[in-house]
């Protein structure tokens, strides 16, 4: 089974009336910020006229636009975290002594606001940090009237339910169909199993489109612009520095051995696979910065030679240790799936499913039901690791680069070395970056 690795031991996403502010950075004065509105603004001029006053409240349709968009330039803790400053100063909210008149009339209007706010994007509040805004903020024009403390707390309440809501159907834009089974039957016979199963058009319709919004549900708007954040970074910064490009890779390199530790055998695969591809691989110079001693051992323990003799034996102790577990982290087994759907393949493709006799040949299913088995058991497992809503929100929407887009990064960061190299990058940038 895997043993632990140390350090030094390896194994195996209407117009507006104006607030109240003197206009920012050139901005136009008068001017409303949507139908027929100046077609920019500065940051911060967007955000004032997010924040409400005592004799102001942006229309919805700036809400849902500005929340939207400003990810783009403004991370939403950080947005969140201004807002707030902006009302407590305009507000005069840190004075000992409160204008409980004015403040009056500006409560309902915020509390309206980060309603609206948590109830359209619930996920920008899952950090802790942004809960103590909106508890410090509300807190501050609570002793004015005490529903406004109870309203917060209602607000809390809905949040926390549609953030645990959120939480059983995390995929998102990425719930990308997933192989299932291969099928080598012909088009009539599944045609004949689909009418079967529902032979009216109508219904099947409705069917179809209780999975679509089932799939749908958990996609939050953000997911649509959050896709875009950072996408670039070669249109507006240079590519990371070699020693930097070597600590990511250490990094990695690190991730990879303890997703071996744990038995996480699918992202250990998935990170050795993207070290080898050609625009990683090719970086000799910060590959030069590296210390890769551990990477060759990991690297070896997903060597497909033999088909994958060293990962099956390490795949069989880690099953064992699943058996035989102490604790909830030793019964984790996540298989190299690829493997495993190619193994299950093969297995049906390559034993007859009756004898020359007409017998079944029960031996396979025995062995299929073991393999199919194993795996129903492995990922019914209970993850004993507490989640991190920020990090694992990151994985689901972070951008994928195409292969041009790795190949174009990977020649932005090291030059290219031949003739062959220099046209490819000439190509790419000009038909990503459009630049010659």
């Amino acid at each position: 089974m895997p043993r632990t690795l140390s350090t030094s031991t390896v194994v195996t996403p209407g117009s507006l009336s104006q607030p109240p502010t003197e206009p920012t950075d050139g901005d136009q004065a008068g001017q409303p910020l949507l139908d027929g509105a100046p077609s920019s603004a500065s940051l911060d001029t967007l955000i004032q006229h997010l924040v409400p006053t005592a004799d102001y409240y942006p229309e919805k349709a700036y809400i849902f636009t500005f929340l939207l968009s400003s990810r783009l330039f403004i991370e939403p803790r950080e947005l969140l975290a201004r807002v707030c400053h902006l009302c407590i100063e305009q507000q005069q909210l840190d004075q000992p002594v409160l204008d409980k008149a004015r403040v009056r009339k500006f409560g309902p209007k915020l509390l309206q606001l980060l309603a609206e706010w948590t109830e359209t994007f619930p996920r920008d509040f899952q950090e802790e940090a942004t809960i103590g805004h909106l508890k410090d903020v509300v807190g501050r024009i609570a002793p004015c009237d005490e529903a406004y403390r109870k309203r917060m707390h209602q607000l809390l309440q809905d949040l926390h339910q549609k953030l645990a809501a959120l939480g059983q159907g995390p995929e998102g834009l990425v719930g990308a169909d997933k192989p299932i089974s291969y099928r080598s039957k012909p088009q009539a016979s599944i045609h004949k199993e689909l009418l079967g199963v529902c032979s009216d058009p109508y219904t099947l319709a409705q069917q179809l489109t209780h999975v679509e919004l089932e799939r749908l549900r958990p996609i939050g708007p953000e997911e649509f612009v959050q896709a875009f954040v950072n996408k670039d970074p070669l249109a507006s910064t240079k590519p990371a520095k070699k020693k930097q490009r070597a600590q990511v890779i250490e990094f990695f390199i690190d991730v990879a051995r303890e997703c071996f530790n744990i038995g996480n055998f699918n992202s250990l695969m998935a990170i050795i696979s993207g070290m080898n591809m050609s625009p990683v691989s090719r970086l000799k110079k910060t590959w030069a910065k590296v210390k890769t001693a551990k990477f060759f051992i990991l690297e070896h323990q997903m060597d497909p030679t033999g088909n994958f003799c060293n990962y099956r034996t390490a795949l069989r102790g880690a099953a064992h240790r699943s058996l035989t577990a102490h604790s909830s982290r030793e019964k984790i087994v996540i298989p190299f799936f690829s493997l495993l759907i190619k193994d299950i393949y093969f297995l049906n493709e390559g034993c007859a499913d009756r004898l020359p006799n007409g017998h079944v040949n029960f031996e396979k299913f025995l062995e299929l039901a073991k393999q199919v088995g194993e795996f129903i058991t492995w990922k019914q497992v209970e993850c004993p690791f507490e989640q991190d809503t920020s990090i694992t929100h990151y994985l689901y929407t972070a951008p994928i680069f195409s292969e041009d887009g790795l190949y174009l990064a990977s020649y932005e960061s090291e030059s290219p070395e031949n003739q062959t190299e220099k046209d490819r990058w000439k190509s790419l940038r000009s038909s990503i970056l459009g630049k010659t």
